[in-house]
Formats: C-alpha cells, structure tokens, sequence
C-alpha cells in the first residue's frame, strides 16, 4: 500500500484511478483496506475544495414526491390545504417548524434538507 496525501487535482484523478482498480477488494483484504483510506483521503479532498452547500427544502420535498408518486394533495396531510402547498411548493410560503416535523415524521425527509437558510 503506497498511500499519498492528495494535495491537488491531478493526485485525486490518480487516487480515483487507483480507486476504481480495487473497487472489487475482497472484504479484509490489504486492498479492502486501501481502498478505504483511499476514499477517505477523496472525501476529505473533496469536502475541503468542492463542498456541497445544503439542500433547498422544497427540492428536497419535490425529490420525495417524485420518489413516491405523490401529488401535491398528497402534502396536505404534512403541510396543510391545498393553497398552503401551493404556496410552498412555489417559494411563497416557509417551512414552519410543524411542517417540518410533519414532514420529516410521515415522509422520512432528513431534517437538515428541511432546515437551512431559505426555509426561515
């Protein structure tokens, strides 16, 4: 295992060329294991030069609709009438902290894609 910080670009093409050669290690095998700390040195790569603001409540809500099949009636039951998810659904109306939990108890959306900035 000849493991090196990735320090730029071109390391984390090579890092991912070497990740994707021991994509099929054998669970508990030294390639297993370097393939682990290989993604761990991407992620923290990744995290540091390429971070992922949070997610936009209602992209997050719409992502679930479309997942499930459901229709905007189908919100009621989390969000209220249906002026009220029509309003949402178009950015007119926040997320209230009911909704929220609403949403995320019968829906299982995460509560950190429920709550950022926009939702207040």
């Amino acid at each position: 295992m000849n493991i090196q910080p990735i320090h730029n670009d071109a390391d984390l093409e090579r890092a991912f060329a070497r990740m994707e050669a021991l994509w099929n290690a054998e669970d508990g095998s030294p390639e297993a294991d370097e393939l682990e700390v290989l993604s761990i040195l991407i992620e923290h790569y990744e995290d540091k030069h390429y971070p992922i603001g949070p997610s936009d409540p209602i992209e997050a809500i719409k992502f679930r609709m479309e997942q499930q099949g459901l229709t905007p009636r189908d919100l009621e039951a989390y969000i209220g009438g249906s002026g009220r998810v029509s309003e949402v659904l178009n950015r007119k109306r926040g997320l209230s902290l009911a909704m929220i939990r609403r949403l995320h108890d019968g829906l299982r959306i995460p509560y950190e894609s429920l709550i950022n900035e926009t939702s207040a």
